[in-house]
């Protein structure tokens, strides 16, 4: 399947092949699903901490006698129902939320979402990002300039997680020149991941043929 390629102004730079088995793949809901989840887990601190009735500071002494008070029942201040007592079924830092993923299920879950994004109309491909001063101002007349694309009037839009940014390379100036626009987050080609992508609107693939090279490149591994 073909697709088309830009300038970072806005205008057509050329044609591109793109395989397939990587923009063309099936939805699968199912399996998108469990890679997501699995991600999400992943990426958990797991720093929350909440002490249970056994760990609550105070006296464990019975508060008053079982009967005869005309008041309920209680055999702890740390119970959970108490002001100051324990909490029943908090976050734990002892426990692990860590999920492995197969590295084939991974992989097929990207493509999927790849395929799901170019088949909306989310991606755009770019011939090559111009080297950056360093500055912001000139990073967002970077992305405004793609703008003026078709079906992309809203890239620039400054809320989060607008746009996804793919290169095959960064340097500190290109680093520091995008890192400070609200709307967009830019990585090397070799941090796509599904979790991203699915969080992402936009997705922007500069240097297309090097990308496409290492997408390829998962396949035969």
């Amino acid at each position: 399947m073909q697709v088309t390629v830009y300038t970072t102004e806005g205008k057509k730079s050329k044609t591109l092949e793109v395989p397939e088995n990587i923009f063309g793949a099936k939805w699968n809901g199912d399996l998108v699903s469990q890679v997501l989840n699995s991600q999400a887990s992943n990426r958990r601190a797991g720093t929350a901490h909440t002490k249970n009735r056994a760990e609550v500071r105070g006296s464990h002494k019975k508060p008053w006698q079982q009967k005869g008070t005309g008041r309920a029942r209680h055999g702890s201040a740390q119970s959970p129902i108490w002001k100051g007592g324990g909490v029943t079924f908090g976050p734990r830092n002892d426990k692990n939320y860590k999920k492995t993923i197969p590295r084939g299920m991974k992989v097929a879950a990207l493509f999927s979402l790849l395929s799901a994004k170019l088949a909306s109309g989310k991606i755009i491909f770019v011939d090559t990002i111009p080297a950056q001063s360093g500055k912001t101002k000139n990073a967002d007349e970077t992305m405004k300039g793609l703008t003026t694309i078709e079906g992309f009037k809203t890239l620039c839009w400054k809320k989060p997680n607008n746009v996804y940014m793919t290169v095959n390379k960064t340097d500190d100036k290109t680093k520091n020149a995008f890192r400070n626009l609200p709307y967009m987050t830019l990585h090397t080609m070799d941090d796509l991941n599904p979790l991203d992508i699915a969080n992402t609107r936009y997705l922007v693939i500069a240097n297309p043929e090097e990308t496409i090279a290492y997408l390829s490149s998962k396949i035969n591994k």
